[in-house]
């Protein structure tokens, strides 16, 4: 199973977005897939058709030990994949782990009981650098950073690289960048261009080829608890999260040969 964390600490930046739809591409590529919702806000899991607010088992539980992952994670009939699904209560998981031993390990050992049973695990992380994104990046073999192509779209940015960096050197050494997905990307305009210019100067071969447009079917998708697949599937968002996942697929398969 291969662990993808989708963070950025920055909101609005279409984190939940991508993890949903890539969770949903790769599972219509006929991958088997687990979301993870590890953002308390439960933006993945309404997108997934759930009703957060009736949840008996997420994330929280898994994370306390008080339930095994397997009874916690729920299907997504319309995503097509599995969701270790999250609410509000999923806060309460900062206080609770502070005096907890291994707190920031307890996602990957619950993912490692389920790692023969999915291709992918992709993790929806919260928008902030705390404990929760702490165990994701732990669990995760790399991470995929969505940027929205703004001004501002390189602030804090630095801060998540050095965290990455951290994590990896300290307590995940197969932890690295994956990929960064530019969102909300608009061709027409010279700040959208300077911005994709400035990711490649930057980050290199790793800022993906393909771009996530801005598009109003996909802000409205997650409302509808649907994927973009099911909501519009000719739409231009949609197009672009297939071709994202060939491209992650792809790119990852030419590591592995190395």
């Amino acid at each position: 199973m291969i662990t993808l964390a989708i963070a950025n600490q920055k909101g609005g930046v279409g984190k939940t977005t991508t993890a949903v739809n890539l969770a949903a591409a790769l599972a219509r590529s006929y991958k088997r897939v687990l979301l993870v919702d590890m953002d308390p806000q439960g933006n993945a899991t309404t997108a997934s058709s759930l009703d957060k607010n009736s949840l008996e088992t997420g994330t929280l539980e898994v994370l306390m030990n008080e339930v095994q992952i397997e009874e916690a994670t729920q299907k997504s009939e319309s995503g097509r994949y599995d969701i270790l699904p999250a609410n509000g209560e999923l806060t309460s998981a900062e206080v609770e782990l502070i005096n907890e031993l291994m707190r920031e390990q307890r996602l990957k050992h619950a993912l490692l009981r389920v790692q023969d049973d999915y291709d992918f695990a992709i993790i929806d992380c919260p928008p902030s650098l705390n404990m929760l994104t702490l165990n994701a990046l732990v669990a995760a073999d790399g991470v995929i950073i969505p940027v929205q192509t703004e001004f501002f779209a390189l602030e804090g940015l630095s801060a998540l690289v050095k965290t990455i960096k951290k994590v990896g050197s300290v307590a995940n050494p197969r932890l690295h960048i994956e990929g960064i997905v530019m969102t909300m990307y608009d061709s027409r305009t010279t700040l959208t261009s300077d911005v994709g210019k400035q990711l490649v100067q930057y980050f290199g071969d790793r800022v993906y080829k393909t771009a996530i447009p801005r598009n109003v079917r996909l802000a409205e998708a997650p409302s509808h608890g649907l994927a973009i697949f099911d909501y519009d599937k000719d739409s231009k968002g949609s197009i672009a999260y297939m071709g994202l996942a060939a491209e992650v697929t792809r790119r990852l398969k030419q590591t592995a040969k190395k």
